[in-house]
């Protein structure tokens, strides 16, 4: 497929386009600034501007952009800037595959989400069918999913990809963990009765490319493991891993000084299943916790 790809240059797009472009596909990259390859292709999500011709020509649009929740302390400005990242290219994209002739629609619109959207879960098991939480990564889910709706009332197939936490050491939760882990520094985060729900990077991938293939599948997909593990566990576990002690849980106040209002996210339960992806077959290759922190260690 020729596939339109937004949030190309993120910690999930780079490794996705490698991905796809190793399984054949066209990837045309979506870039805020002048192209400097003629694979790229210039836009403006904050302003709505997109070309149509671009979106014309793809068989497929996938959009992972939106400002890191865990990049940067949080403040006012930050939390606008993680709602608007994430709003406006979704917006600009799903406007254009709706105003372009129905022949010349994509046939599938990918579109990032995460699981923010059921807010604290407590120990209650959630799939894609249980409504929005509450707080504040809850209402941006909320209103990023729902700037797909252009796309889908126009026919075209939307997957919402509610994902969890990936693991590997070059980004995403793992990558600041384990210098504390290693200095034997770390430990659990507040209670660590709170749920993760991890998935291993290349089960993630796998299930894009998944999701890209399966036209019989639409609306939100978990893309998380199926095996979710309390913050203790995960911390005993990656311990084990790097043969390190973690003895030194960090208390809910010390997260809210250095965090500031991600601190709250931070310390979130989250019990979700991948219903939607367990039901269609897809084949975890790292199904427990074990096997998926090995290969995010070594891989």
């Amino acid at each position: 497929m020729r596939i339109l790809m937004a949030g190309v240059s993120g910690f999930l797009g780079t490794r996705l386009v490698d991905r796809l472009t190793s399984d054949g596909h066209q990837v045309v990259r979506l870039v805020r600034r002048p192209p400097r390859t003629p694979d790229e292709r210039q836009w403006k999500p904050s302003a709505a501007e997109l070309d149509p011709a671009v979106v014309a020509d793809a068989d497929a649009v996938v959009n992972l952009a939106g400002a890191g929740v865990g990049d940067k302390r949080w403040n006012d400005e930050y939390r606008k800037l993680i709602r608007s990242s994430r709003v406006d290219s979704t917006t600009t994209l799903a406007i254009t595959i709706a105003g372009l002739p129905a022949e010349d629609r994509p046939a599938v619109f990918l579109n990032s989400s995460a699981v923010g959207w059921y807010g604290n879960t407590g120990d209650r098991v959630v799939e894609e069918d249980s409504p929005a939480g509450e707080g504040f990564l809850a209402d941006v889910c909320r209103v990023w999913e729902a700037a797909t709706r252009p796309a889908e009332d126009a026919g075209v197939r939307v997957v919402r990809l509610r994902t969890g936490l990936p693991l590997h050491r070059a980004g995403g939760m793992l990558k600041p963990q384990l210098l504390p882990f290693k200095l034997g520094v770390a430990g659990r985060l507040g209670s660590g009765r709170q749920w993760l729900p991890w998935i291993s990077m290349r089960d993630w991938l796998d299930a894009a490319a998944f999701l890209l293939d399966r036209d019989d599948l639409a609306g939100p997909v978990n893309v998380v493991g199926p095996n979710p593990v309390t913050n203790a566990e995960f911390t005993k576990e990656l311990a084990r891993q790097l043969h390190r002690p973690a003895i030194i849980p960090i208390p809910a106040l010390a997260l809210k000084i250095t965090l500031g209002g991600f601190a709250h996210e931070a310390l979130t339960s989250a019990r979700v299943l991948p219903g939607v992806l367990s039901r269609a077959g897809l084949t975890y290759h790292h199904p427990d916790l074990p096997t998926a922190l090995h290969a995010a260690l070594t891989e």
